[in-house]
């Protein structure tokens, strides 16, 4: 490989490794701190690659992308390009995939994690599957899966069909004593 060559392949994967960086981090910059969003990115990993052609990008092995409060760790990131090259599907996998980020600044860490992180840019769902959980102050989901609109705010949580009565598998809501008065209908 030429010189040239080498430099033009460093530029395309460099420029689409800030690409998919910036789209996973704008994505939940709206939901960040916002300081959050002047901050560099990080992004690391034992092996990056890019296919022009199907428009893919992955990167494998102890993947971190951090940039402020926000960090995303997983074993690996799978990143797919449309035909104008933007982002239409970030995964996530690891055993597990986490996530953590500052949503407010009078509020803990964010902190969330599955063994597969899926974010569709054109629906704006982020869907975590495979002992999904989400925890922030105290408060706590777990399901199987869990879905979440970026555009609508929807939370919804599945568990596995469990008929013996236990909370294995099932959707589990914890809801610390502070935090409910602020539920509708909540009583002191």
């Amino acid at each position: 490989m030429n010189q040239n060559l080498k430099l033009t392949f460093s530029n395309t994967l460099l420029k689409q490794a800030a690409l998919v960086g910036l789209v996973v981090f704008s994505s939940a910059a709206a939901f960040a701190i916002p300081s959050d969003r002047n901050q560099p990115i990080s992004l690391v990993a034992d092996r990056a690659t890019y296919n022009e052609k199907t428009g893919v990008t992955t990167y494998t092995g102890n993947v971190i992308i951090e940039q402020g409060t926000m960090k995303l760790q997983a074993n690996s990131i799978v990143a797919n390009l449309n035909s104008q090259k933007q982002i239409s599907s970030i995964t996530a996998t690891g055993g597990p995939a986490r996530f953590q980020q500052q949503t407010e600044v009078n509020k803990g860490l964010a902190k969330g994690q599955a063994q597969k992180i899926l974010y569709n840019a054109q629906t704006g769902i982020i869907t975590l599957s495979g002992n999904a959980f989400l925890q922030q102050d105290g408060a706590s989901i777990r399901g199987n899966t869990l879905k979440y609109s970026m555009n609508k705010g929807d939370v919804e949580a599945t568990g596995t069909p469990n008929s013996t009565g236990s909370s294995s598998g099932r959707v589990q809501i914890i809801i610390p004593p502070s935090s409910s008065k602020s539920f509708p209908g909540a009583r002191d």
